[in-house]
């Protein structure tokens, strides 16, 4: 028999039909080789080589192809409704209504998951550091636990009570010691309260006071010695302990003690609780573990408090959606340089821990993280959009080629390939560009298809030094805390070679209440509800939502859900409704897949791509006081890192205005020429710093409009407010034209 008739008889048998090539491909694992014999066949050495040589890339090929993967659940429909009620939404991974509070039997708090981790990992590496130019060094899961044993007795020695209504202030940067610290206040109860430069002195004294606190650990002394300035004008009456993690000063100590303050290393304070060792006492899942204050835009900061079932649950769920797709290993390894003072980053830190895998600190300097990263190797990657927009402006500037990451088999196709390197390395930008972008279709083409890999030969031959410079070993990257471009999503899930997740929540659902679903790899929206959370949308009619249309306020319900306001009943009322459902204040729109889109914000507060909060009224009203400008819009984009304005100037005196500063013309082509509308800026950001507005308040660019806004022309309400929506619709050009045109 010859092969030819051979292989036709087993397609016959086979069913295959027609000429396809790829029949051969799905006809190759199923070949019965054990009644094939090569003495039956007709072939001459040349063709035994060749069938040897296709045998090989025929086996290299089914071992090495990629597999998609498989989502956990329709994404067609990713979300259920509630009671027959569309726009009250809950996981499609959940069997019923009943929420999940926690994935493992044995993980209901925050310090059950650490002890998992314990038990999984032993003398295994736990929390990482570095110095300058050298390795990452280790402590073990061990020494971790036994050092917050220590301190926790220490910290129960100097008067702490091991209840969750004590409070530890924690003012440091990430460190080890941070999570030492946190670790030892849940091993005997007590609660976290961390603190962070950017709340500043007065709200930093406002946060002492309110929760009574009398024990604070810093990081170094000149955070101690702010604290310790307050102490000494009377204004935070209940500090009496600060404890450092590194060195301070003999006048420091004198400084401290005229105000009757005491101040202690951190390792003095684990010695005294060598010598007074106590059992842990760990928590339950209604007790308090953090309070975590926002700083808001307006007043006072708001204390969250967050249970240790709010932590389980939440984490929990994280753990659910990505079970059949990423399972976090014991080797896994997380980089740590976003606030520890914020949940995002703790949750993630948890994460880790709860599967004992390891956390690796940069070393305090945001502008040596690459180099932190490169050394380090992480696995996991928690992000911001802000990174992510500077790695992509990177990518997208420039392409890398890489040589040596490719090894090929073949002596000619090497040759080849030297020579299209070379040729590569001399043409223009243009060229190398348009290599980029159809290097990204494919990958993205892949993407779309369920696969996700970084061995392709687009990966090697293009995306190679981009994923290099983030570790090369990144499995996963998470983003969350503002919105990101989907096509900065998209671009970058095809250049990185890894999974890359968004979500979308807020500290008063400890962190997340929706999560994109493995599998789907589309961009502009925020994903499905947690298995932890019900998320509805409901009407504000101000603003022309209505759940009825799938669109509305976003409200969060379920046991990742805060408890309140620490001793704030106004403010938590608030947010937290009589039958328990948070109130987020973000305007959502369910999609026909079940996901949520993030479309608006209620009451015009909103966050730029970097975090920060804005209240653009507060803003307008500084601006109000310029003599030139008789109405502003002030907006702002959460795709974006700096605000715009729209102003109308006051006809009665605008002319004259800017006759005084050497221009003259009519009021409309005054409101066209750049040199007035330089100077109407200028004057605006004067006004704005006298009154206190910070950097990133100050609006960047603005358009001079001629024409009022008025009730007539539909941009103000019957009583006078701006139409915020109507002015961005009617003004949307210009508002793209200058985000386009301004440079960060």
């Amino acid at each position: 028999m010859h092969f030819q008739e051979w292989l036709r008889s087993l397609r016959s048998s086979a069913g295959l039909k027609g000429s396809e090539s790829e029949d051969f491909w799905n006809l190759l694992p199923s070949l019965p080789l054990s009644s094939f014999s090569l003495s039956s066949l007709s072939l001459s050495p040349t063709s035994l080589l060749g069938l040897g040589a296709l045998a090989s890339l025929t086996a290299y090929w089914l071992v090495t192809r990629p597999r998609p993967m498989r989502p956990p659940c329709d994404l067609q429909a990713q979300s259920v409704a509630v009671n027959g009620d569309p726009s009250c939404r809950r996981s499609a991974l959940l069997k019923d209504d009943s929420l999940l509070d926690f994935y493992y039997d044995d993980t209901k708090t925050a310090y059950d998951m650490f002890q998992r981790g314990l038990r999984i990992a032993g003398n295994g590496p736990c929390l990482g550091f570095r110095k300058p130019k050298q390795p990452y060094q280790w402590i073990s899961y061990t020494e971790v636990a036994e050092k917050a044993q220590l301190l926790g007795s220490g910290l129960l020695a100097k008067g702490c009570q091991p209840n969750s209504q004590q409070f530890v202030g924690i003012f440091a940067q990430n460190r080890p010691e941070w999570m030492i610290s946190e670790l030892a206040c849940y091993t005997y109860s007590m609660a976290v309260v961390p603190l962070y430069d950017t709340l500043g002195l007065e709200a930093m004294v406002h946060i002492l006071n309110l929760a009574e606190i009398s024990l604070v650990i810093c990081d170094r002394e000149e955070k101690a010695a702010a604290l310790l300035e307050n102490k000494e004008k009377g204004e935070t009456p209940t500090l009496s302990c600060l404890v450092l993690f590194n060195d301070f000063s003999d006048a420091f100590v004198e400084r401290a003690k005229k105000c009757e303050v005491e101040v202690l290393k951190l390792e003095q304070l684990m010695d005294l609780g060598r010598q007074n060792l106590k059992d842990p006492v760990p928590p339950q899942p209604q007790d308090l573990a953090v309070v975590c204050f926002t700083s808001g835009t307006t007043g006072k900061p708001k204390g969250a408090m967050i249970t240790h079932g709010n932590i389980a649950s939440n984490t929990s769920s994280v753990i659910k959606i990505l079970e059949g797709s990423f399972v976090i290993r014991q080797e896994d390894v997380s980089i740590s340089y976003l606030p520890l003072a914020h949940m995002f980053e703790r949750m993630i830190q948890v994460s880790m821990f709860c599967h004992g895998a390891r956390v690796g600190f940069y070393q305090g300097d945001i502008s040596l993280l690459m180099d932190d990263i490169k050394t380090l190797k992480p696995t996991f990657f928690p992000v911001v959009p802000r990174l992510l927009n500077r790695i992509y402006d990177k990518v997208s500037t420039y392409i890398y080629i890489s040589v040596s990451s490719i090894i090929l088999w073949f002596g000619f196709v090497f040759t080849l390939y030297s020579l299209f390197i070379k040729i590569l390395g001399s043409v223009t930008s243009p060229l190398r560009r348009a290599l980029l972008h159809y290097a990204v279709r494919r990958k993205q083409a892949e993407l779309s298809s369920g696969v996700v890999r970084n061995n392709s030969l687009w990966d090697k031959l293009v995306f190679n030094r981009i994923q290099v410079h983030l570790g090369g070993n990144l499995r996963f990257a998470l983003t969350a805390s503002a919105p990101i471009s989907p096509a900065v999503l998209s671009f970058l899930r095809a250049t990185m070679g890894c999974l890359i997740f968004e979500g979308y929540g807020q500290t008063e659902c400890t962190a997340g209440c929706t999560f994109s679903m493995p599998g789907d790899w589309s961009a502009g929206h925020v994903g499905a509800p947690l298995p932890c959370a019900m998320v509805k949308v409901v009407d504000i009619p101000d603003m022309n939502y209505y759940a009825t249309n799938g669109e509305g306020e976003i409200c969060i319900y379920g046991p990742s859900v805060f408890r309140g306001y620490l001793k704030d009943p106004d403010r938590t009322a608030e947010a937290l409704d009589s039958d328990g459902w948070l109130h987020s204040g973000d305007v959502g729109q369910w999609l026909p897949n079940g996901t949520l889109r993030i479309i608006d914000r209620k009451k015009h507060i909103f966050k730029l791509s970097q975090g920060e909060y804005i209240a653009p009224e507060k803003i307008e009203n500084v601006y109000m006081r310029c003599v030139p400008v008789l109405q502003v819009f002030v907006h702002g984009d959460s795709l974006q890192s700096f605000l715009i304005g729209i102003v109308v100037p006051d006809p009665e005196v605008f002319v004259d205005w800017v006759k005084e500063r050497g221009i003259v013309g009519s009021y409309e082509e005054l409101c066209q020429n750049p040199d007035v509308k330089k100077a109407v800026l200028e004057d605006m950001k004067a006004v704005g710093k006298d009154a206190g507005l910070k950097s990133f308040e100050q609006v960047k660019d603005l358009h001079l409009h001629p024409e009022t806004f008025s009730i007539a022309n539909g941009l103000l309400t019957p009583t006078l407010k701006s139409r915020r929506a109507d002015i961005r619709r009617v003004f949307q050009e210009q508002i793209s034209s200058m985000y386009s045109k301004t440079a960060i």
